[in-house]
């Protein structure tokens, strides 16, 4: 299997897990930008979307789910079960993505 299947539940409905390999994960740390506060802050006056921050969150997510599927590929894996992402500040102004979960090996039902 060339793509790796990934799901937030513990299986998926037409594969069989067949083994276990381990938790995979895949992390990005982003610090916030001065222009990029300065236009939150005014879009924090007149309301509305803060697309700066949601575009920068989005790209956080992508780059954090690429390295947990890198180093899934790296130990074998067909796929990943019981996806989740967090977050934690790791210092004024950023914040890490942390994309994980099992990494498992495959066979269609």
């Amino acid at each position: 299997m060339e793509k790796i299947l990934i799901t937030t539940q513990d299986e998926f409905a037409d594969y069989k897990i067949t083994e276990t390999l381990g938790m995979v994960k895949g992390n990005t740390i982003r610090a916030r930008h001065i222009g990029k506060d300065i236009m939150a802050g005014l879009r924090n006056i007149v309301g509305g979307e803060i697309t700066e921050y949601t575009k920068m969150l989005a790209e956080s997510r992508e780059q954090s789910i690429d390295r947990m599927i890198a180093q899934a590929k790296e130990i074998g894996a067909d796929g990943i079960v019981c996806m989740r992402f967090t977050t934690s500040t790791v210092m004024q102004g950023s914040a890490e993505l942390l994309a994980y979960g099992t990494a498992v090996k495959l066979e269609k039902k």
